[in-house]
């Protein structure tokens, strides 16, 4: 995909995070069920018992929260987004931030809790053993040395990806819930919608879109090991309805395999910037992507390793768990292979 140009400098122009935000009352309603679910010392996100109690805890969140998140769930509208504002994070007692490779989060927190209910609300969650150890919900920060890592450690500029496109079962939707914005206020989350971007799109380019002629690997972020494996069987970018497809896709590691192929990945590289949002994420910004009809990515920012750099925490979530079965030990949520 190119470079920004002026032809498309609307797409780095940040625009309000929320689409709409938790009042006084909601807010606090959500966080005394978060913290009910905190409250013994070996509570634990990835206890499939605790999450039988954050999955029942959905039911009992304020219902302006649970209509979005429904609402969404038939359809995620033209940008494939939701953004919620003013969750609470109990940012007084946040630790640092992590700075450590591989950094997730194993014990059960209020802001893991409230991304955990969320996550039920909308299906399962769901996580890679081969990503971040198989954590349910993940730390996504700046880690040093890390600073141009393509992926959730760095901290230059992320390109466009729906998330583990190679894999058989991708994620239907990824979870974001910002935790600390970054000193000094220029991170951004960068999403394309394919509703918008598909109508740019020259008839020719959407054909061979629809066309498997295109190869994606495993992302830097599953380890070398992954990423060194052998070309991926040949697969299109688009799938489904003509007039509303799904997307498969990932700058960094999709490889178009005839001139046309590569010819309509940089159409649609352009597609996405000139219909791209970015979003500066304050502390209980929680944001829904729709990962089968958007991707995103991340604009540059300079961390300080000073344990109060941006911190987000994210989480995968399937909207059929029995589809990967096959992939999943015991019935459990971690995707072994």
């Amino acid at each position: 995909m190119p470079e920004t140009t002026p032809d498309t400098a609307r797409s780095t122009v940040a625009e309000k995070a929320a689409d709409w935000a938790l009042d006084t009352a909601d807010a606090g309603a959500c966080e005394r069920l978060a913290r009910s679910l905190c409250t013994g010392a070996q509570d634990e996100v990835d206890d499939p018992e605790w999450l039988a109690r954050a999955r029942d805890a959905w039911e009992d969140l304020p219902l302006p929260l649970r209509r979005a998140v429904r609402r969404f769930r038939r359809h995620s509208g033209p940008h494939g987004t939701l953004v919620v504002g003013g969750l609470p994070v109990d940012q007084a007692a946040l630790p640092a931030t992590p700075a450590v490779p591989g950094s997730v989060q194993r014990r059960a927190t209020v802001p893991a809790a409230l991304l955990t209910m969320v996550a039920c609300g909308l299906g399962e969650p769901l996580a890679y053993l081969a990503e971040k150890s198989g954590a349910l919900v993940q730390d996504v920060v700046p880690v040093p040395g890390q600073e141009t890592f393509h992926g959730n450690a760095g901290s230059a500029p992320l390109s466009f990806h729906t998330e583990n496109g190679f894999h058989p079962h991708p994620p239907d939707y990824v979870v974001f819930l910002c935790l600390r914005a970054d000193h000094d206020r220029i991170a951004g989350l960068r999403t394309a919608g394919l509703r918008q971007a598909l109508p740019l799109l020259t008839p020719a380019a959407r054909q061979t879109l629809f066309a498997p002629e295109f190869s994606t690997t495993p992302p830097p972020s599953f380890g070398p090991a992954a990423t060194g494996e052998p070309a991926a069987e040949p697969r299109p970018v688009l799938s489904g309805a003509a007039e509303d497809p799904d997307i498969r896709m990932a700058q960094l590691v999709t490889t178009p395999l005839t001139p046309r192929a590569t010819a309509a990945l940089s159409e649609f590289g352009r597609a996405c910037e000139a219909t791209a949002r970015t979003l500066r994420l304050t502390p209980g910004d929680l944001v829904i992507i729709d990962n089968r009809v958007t991707v995103h990515g991340r604009t540059a920012f300079q961390p300080r390793y000073d344990g109060a750099d941006r911190w987000l925490q994210r989480t995968y979530v399937t909207a059929d768990l029995r589809r990967s079965r096959d992939h999943r030990p015991h019935d459990g949520q971690i995707l072994a292979r």
